[in-house]
Parts: C-alpha cells; sequence; structure tokens
C-alpha cells in the first residue's frame, strides 16, 4: 500500500470534483491510501485570497504528491510543509494548472513560487492557451508507444482541453502525447500534453489535459492512473 496526498482545488476545471473519483479508483484497485487535501477557498481571481488546504499533514509520511490545483496563496507554514516533501526528492504527480499552483505578492518570500513551482517542478511555467471554444487532436508521440505510463491510450483521441503552450520546456523531458489544436482562436502551434521527467531524484509525471469533461475519456483515465502508478515505481 502507497500513500498518496492529491492536492487539489481551482475553480476554472472543479478538480475538487474531480479528482476524488481518481483517489477512489486507485484505493478500490490497487488498495493505495489516498488523503485528499482540498483547498478552504476554490474561486481564486480576482482576489486571490488566502486560503489553505486539509489535511496537509499527510505529506509527512506521503509516497507522492498529486497536485492539481491553481493560483493558490497559503499561509507559511502550509508551504513549508510543500517544500520539505519537494526537498525530500519523492515523486509529484500534476495536471494542467498545476503549473501556476501559486499567486503570491510580490514582497512575499514565495513570490519565486509563482513561476518557479512549475519550471522546476513540472518543466513549464504558465504561459498562454489556444481557447476556450477549441478543443485537441492528443496523438502518441513517435517511438513512446512501449511507455508503461501508455497501455490502454489509443494513439490519438480527442480531448476537451484547449491545448496549451509550454514549448519550450526548461528540463529535460521525455514528452509521450503530443497535441494540436482543433478550431484555435490564436495562431495554432503543436505542443507536447503529456510528459515524464524528474525532480531532486523522484520521478515526475505532468499533463495539461484535465478539463472536467477529459474524466470520461477512457484514454484519458488510463494516463492519469498509469502515470501515478510510474511515479510510484509501479510501473517501469
Amino acid at each position: 500500500m502507497k500513500k498518496i496526498s492529491f492536492l487539489i482545488g481551482e475553480p476554472e476545471y472543479s478538480s475538487h470534483l474531480t479528482m476524488p473519483g481518481v483517489a477512489a479508483d486507485l484505493a478500490s484497485r490497487y488498495g493505495h491510501q489516498a488523503t485528499l487535501c482540498v483547498t478552504s477557498v476554490v474561486p481564486d481571481e480576482p482576489q486571490f485570497a488566502v486560503s489553505e488546504f486539509s489535511n496537509l499533514a499527510s505529506l509527512a509520511e506521503a509516497d507522492l504528491l498529486v497536485v492539481y490545483t491553481r493560483f493558490r496563496v497559503l499561509p507559511d507554514r502550509q508551504m513549508e510543509r510543500i517544500r520539505a516533501y519537494l526537498d525530500s526528492g519523492r515523486p509529484v504527480v500534476g495536471l494542467r494548472t498545476s503549473t501556476h499552483s501559486f499567486h503570491f505578492p510580490g514582497d512575499s518570500k514565495w513570490q519565486s513560487w509563482n513561476d518557479g513551482f512549475g519550471r522546476e517542478v513540472f518543466g513549464t511555467p504558465w504561459i498562454s492557451h489556444h481557447g476556450h471554444s477549441s478543443r485537441t487532436d492528443v496523438s502518441v508521440v513517435q517511438g513512446a508507444a512501449g511507455h508503461p505510463i501508455l497501455p490502454g491510450v489509443e494513439g490519438r483521441f480527442t480531448a476537451r482541453s484547449w491545448l496549451y503552450h509550454v514549448l519550450p520546456l526548461s528540463k529535460p523531458c521525455e514528452p509521450l502525447l503530443w497535441g494540436s489544436p482543433i478550431s484555435p482562436e490564436c495562431v495554432p502551434q503543436d505542443n507536447p500534453v503529456a510528459w515524464t521527467t524528474s525532480h531532486n531524484g523522484g520521478r515526475v509525471f505532468f499533463t495539461t489535459l484535465g478539463h472536467p469533461e477529459d474524466f470520461a475519456i477512457p484514454s484519458f483515465r488510463s494516463l492519469l492512473v498509469n502515470g501515478i502508478r510510474w511515479a510510484l515505481g509501479e510501473l517501469g
């Protein structure tokens, strides 16, 4: 049994509603102990209110941190818990808006985490996207089909998530899935939508997918569950 802490809560994609189902799936199918750390304040813009995550003490014994949040302003004691986890070299999985998990004011000692967390942990900060009315044509990167994260993932499928700009990735990453925008609202640019990397020696899996409608797509569910299990060292 592995212990997984889920850091969740953002208003745009309602991760506090979608991710508990993933946690329950991991518990029932693989016997993992999942702890939900849910933000006390879901809305972010324009106030960027100070919030706190429930159950954050679970990070001390967690085997994996899964992050799906956005624009958090947290008290020092909670940031210290997150930093301690990251410094330990244990694995991390991130979804979509987790590249911009924090939004500290300029005079905060944590201000560098606004871009730095996404860049240093996942390989990209928040940049931009192709517009809310667009979708993404997702395909497996050539040569990646045998990766242990990809069983159950179709060679090509359509996701509701609008495609994020992430290039150039700021650390060595292994792209697994590539995205092409469908009906973009700006100049189109293909970008990776799922990749692996590492942070302080720990495995990292990240995907820019995660719209609520994506969770009904079997390929996305397989991708996410496999990515979590890979980060835990259970696959590959």
